[in-house]
C-alpha cells in the first residue's frame, strides 16, 4: 500500500474520531436543554395519549362452505329425473375474496344506520347512525378544527331562509352527517380473507365495548344473509317457475279430470261412435295433463333440493364477545415516539445550531444595505 494512502487515511479516522468526540461535547454541555425539551415532549405524549378517546375491538373468525360445482349432491339423481343440472352452480361466482368490498360497500354500511344498539352502561339507547353522529367523543384537536371549518357554514345557514323538513334517506344523494357516519364505518369496521384457509377474519372498532360486540353481531349475521341470497337467487328463480308451472300443471288437470268425469256420468251407456270418439278424445286429454302435471311436480321437488344445496353452511370459529381491555390508544408507544422526537430534534438543534447561526449571519451581510 502507497504510504501517502496510508497516511491520509490515517488522518481521515482521527477526523471521524475528533468529529464525535466534538459531537458528544456538544451534547454534554446542552444536555439540561435536552433533558428540559425531552420532558417537554413527553408532557405533550401524554396529554395527547390521553387526550384520544378508548377503543374496543371485537374480531370474529368466520368459515364458509366451498361449493363443489362437479358435484350435485344428494339431489343429482332427483334434479336429472326433471331435466336440472346441479353441476353448474351459480353461487361460484361469489368468492371469499370479495367478501372485503361487500362489507365496505356503501349500501351495506348504510343498512347498518338503523340498527338499534345500547351502550355498556346503559345511558346510551339509540340508532346506530346517532350514535356515530352525537355521541362518538373525538380529541380536543379535531372539535377545534370542526368548530374552525363550521364558522362558513353557520354563516351561510344565517341567511338560508329554506325551513329543513324530514329528510328522506336516499342512497344516490346522502347528506353531510350520513357520509360522515359511513366513513367513520369504513375505518372501524375492518375484514380480511386467508387465502389459503378461506377463513374470514372481521374486527369492529368503538368507544363501547357494548357497542362493538353489538355491531360486530350485527355485522355477522347481514354478511351471511347476502352470501346466502347471491348464493341462492338464481336456484329461488328456479324454484318460483317451477312453482308457477306446477299450479298451471295441476289446474289442467283438475279441470281435465273434471271434464271426463262429467261427460262419463252423463253418457254411461255409449252407442255412438262420435260420443265414444269424444270419450276417448277427453280422457287423452286428462291422461297428458296427468303426465304434465306429475313432471310439473318432480321438477318443483328438485327446484326446491336446488335451493337447499345452493344455500351455504356456517362456521362461526370464534362468536363475538364483548372486550374487556381497548385496544387504542397505545399511550407507551405514543409516549416513547414524543420522547424520541423531542430528544432527537433537540440533539441535532445542538448540534446544527453554530451551523445554522453563521448561515443566517452571512445571509444577513450579503443583502444590501439602506441608505
Amino acid at each position: 500500500m502507497n504510504p501517502e494512502k496510508q497516511k491520509q487515511s490515517t488522518y481521515q479516522e482521527e477526523d471521524q474520531e475528533i468529529d464525535l468526540i466534538e459531537i458528544a461535547k456538544k451534547i454534554w454541555g446542552e444536555r439540561k436543554l435536552i433533558i428540559k425539551v425531552t420532558g417537554i415532549a413527553a408532557l405533550i405524549g401524554l396529554i395527547v395519549a390521553f387526550s384520544i378517546p378508548k377503543e374496543y375491538t371485537t374480531g370474529v373468525k368466520l368459515s364458509t362452505e366451498k361449493t363443489n360445482s362437479r358435484s350435485g349432491g344428494n339431489f343429482g339423481a332427483l334434479a336429472a329425473m326433471a331435466g336440472i343440472n346441479l353441476s353448474s352452480s351459480s353461487g361460484n361466482a361469489l368468492t371469499e375474496d370479495i367478501y372485503p368490498d361487500i362489507v365496505q360497500s356503501t349500501p351495506f354500511l348504510t343498512n347498518l344506520f338503523n340498527v338499534s344498539i345500547i351502550s355498556k352502561d346503559g345511558n346510551i339507547q339509540t340508532t346506530l347512525l346517532d350514535y356515530l353522529d352525537n355521541h362518538y367523543n373525538q380529541p380536543w384537536w379535531s372539535t377545534i378544527k370542526k368548530l374552525i371549518f363550521s364558522i362558513p357554514s353557520k354563516i351561510v345557514g344565517l341567511f338560508n331562509t329554506k325551513e329543513g323538513g324530514e329528510h328522506e334517506f336516499n342512497l344516490f344523494n346522502l347528506t353531510r352527517k350520513e357520509r360522515k357516519v359511513v366513513g367513520l364505518l369504513r375505518e372501524n369496521v375492518q375484514i380480511a380473507v386467508d387465502k389459503k384457509t378461506g377463513i374470514v377474519d372481521l374486527s369492529v372498532t368503538m368507544q363501547d365495548p357494548q357497542i362493538s360486540a353489538q355491531l360486530t353481531d350485527t355485522i355477522l349475521r347481514n354478511l351471511q344473509a347476502y352470501i346466502t341470497e347471491y348464493k341462492t337467487s338464481k336456484a329461488r328463480n328456479d324454484e318460483e317457475f317451477s312453482l308457477k308451472l306446477y299450479n298451471e300443471a295441476h289446474d289442467k288437470y283438475v279441470q281435465a279430470q273434471e271434464n271426463y268425469a262429467n261427460f262419463t256420468d252423463k253418457n254411461q251407456n255409449i252407442f255412438s261412435h262420435s260420443l265414444r270418439a269424444e270419450q276417448e278424445r277427453l280422457q287423452n286429454e286428462m291422461s297428458l295433463a296427468y303426465q304434465i302435471y306429475s313432471q310439473a311436480s318432480q321438477q318443483l321437488q328438485a327446484a326446491r333440493s336446488k335451493v337447499q344445496e345452493s344455500t351455504p353452511a356456517y362456521m362461526v370459529i370464534q362468536p363475538p364477545m364483548v372486550p374487556i381491555k381497548p385496544s387504542a390508544p397505545r399511550k407507551m408507544m405514543i409516549l416513547s415516539v414524543f420522547i424520541f422526537l423531542g430528544m432527537a430534534g433537540c440533539m441535532a438543534w445542538v448540534y446544527f445550531k453554530d451551523q445554522i447561526i453563521e448561515w443566517k449571519n452571512q445571509i444577513v451581510s450579503q443583502q444590501p444595505k439602506e441608505k
